[in-house]
């Protein structure tokens, strides 16, 4: 295919700018006469706790979006969604050995669930890094900071779909991230080489893998104005797919206590899952038939009050927009989330947050989760 060559030149001219880069500039990291006097390893542990109740406000649709013409579903539900821990070891300088695991899903069948991150990372300097493992591969914004620190009540629809893909959310392999300049831009850049199924995989399911780039540039220092740019080109079972993305982000600091916080993203795929899920003898040749398209908007207003009982509220209202099938059979899926969140300690150690999320479809389908619903949130969450 000859988009596949193209998309696959492009990476490789990447790589090939960014091993040039590395070797062009200085490294920033003085070289010390002296060792570290600690002591290894140097161990942390952390932990996230967060729980839900959920009221669905729509006639005969449960709390997870279902459509019942039964009248069976459930229409309220009290829900433990993460209880994680976290251990970090700082085995030398510059080796880290991370692992993280949910506890929550023990509640559920845990196979394939329970461990999220289980990887080494070693950091040559600030231009370049290697993580190998399992780890979440940079392929937008979502990717960069985690589920405790969300601006809105959960990931995007859009990240949780591509995360079906193998671009985003858990995923085994190999990356080289690290921090350059192009001129006067800062640039952040992230290779990464995966399996492409998923978290907790004994083996791959193919002999293919999917390759991924992102690159982040500064455009703005005062307004922490940012472009993202994201490509990947893969094969699943011999078939070629790819994925793109663009995404901006923003943080305006308006005085000491005001401050807006935004984020834009757009991405396209190969929806391979939908396309190996059609009987053989009905698929066409060209998986490209199949193809995902999403985006979202995300403003989030937050004012720092530094009480010694509540620390900061935040406002956030999130659209997006998702079509898992745009070419073959479209249902474009529109969602909007308005959430208010109190945090009581700094660094979100202890918020709750209130709020609904709105979906829409274009057509509705009955007994299935596209059909129109309103659900409202509570969601409580402490990091330690």
């Amino acid at each position: 295919m000859a988009f596949f060559s193209i998309k696959k030149s492009l990476l490789l001219c990447f790589m090939l700018v960014c091993s040039t880069a590395i070797a062009q500039i200085p490294d920033s990291i003085q070289t010390e006469s002296k060792e570290d006097n600690v002591k290894y390893p140097v161990l942390q542990i952390k932990g996230l706790f967060q729980a839900r109740y959920l009221v669905g406000m729509s006639k005969d649709v449960d709390v997870n979006g279902l459509h019942h013409t039964d009248e069976t579903g459930v229409s309220n539900n009290f829900m433990v969604k993460y209880m994680r821990v976290q251990v970090r070891a700082q085995i030398s300088k510059r080796t880290e050995v991370v692992a993280l695991a949910n506890l929550a899903d023990f509640k559920n069948d845990p196979k394939g669930r329970v461990l999220e991150n289980a990887y080494l990372k070693y950091t040559f300097n600030p231009k370049l890094a290697l993580t190998v493992g399992q780890f979440r591969p940079w392929f937008g914004i979502e990717e960069t900071y985690p589920i405790d620190i969300i601006k809105s009540l959960d990931w995007s629809n859009q990240y949780t779909e591509f995360g079906k893909l193998g671009w985003t959310s858990f995923q085994i392999g190999l990356s080289a991230t690290g921090q350059l300049k192009l001129g006067e831009i800062p640039f952040q850049y992230a290779f990464s080489l995966v399996n492409g199924n998923g978290k907790n995989q004994v083996n791959d399911n193919d002999d293919g893998k999917q390759y991924s780039t992102r690159l982040v540039f500064g455009l703005d220092k005062k307004h922490n104005l940012n472009l993202g740019l994201n490509g990947g080109v893969g094969e699943v079972f011999s078939k070629k797919i790819y994925a793109v993305g663009i995404d901006l982000s923003s943080l305006i600091q308006f005085d000491p206590k005001w401050s807006l916080d935004m984020q834009l993203e757009a991405k396209q795929a190969t929806n391979h899952p939908l396309y190996f899920a059609v009987a053989p003898e009905l698929r066409p040749e060209n998986p490209d038939q199949y193809l995902i398209r999403g985006a979202y908007f995300l403003p989030n207003v937050r004012y720092e009050i530094n009480h010694r009982n509540l620390s900061a509220f935040e406002l956030s209202c999130r659209y997006e927009y998702l079509d898992t099938n745009f070419r073959l059979n479209s249902n474009p899926r529109q969602t909007i989330t308005p959430m208010f969140g109190l945090e009581f300690l700094k660094n979100y150690g202890a918020r709750i947050q209130l709020g609904m999320q709105f979906d829409r479809y274009k057509y509705q389908r009955e007994n299935t989760t596209q059909y129109n619903n309103n659900l409202f949130i509570v969601q409580v969450q402490s990091r330690f």
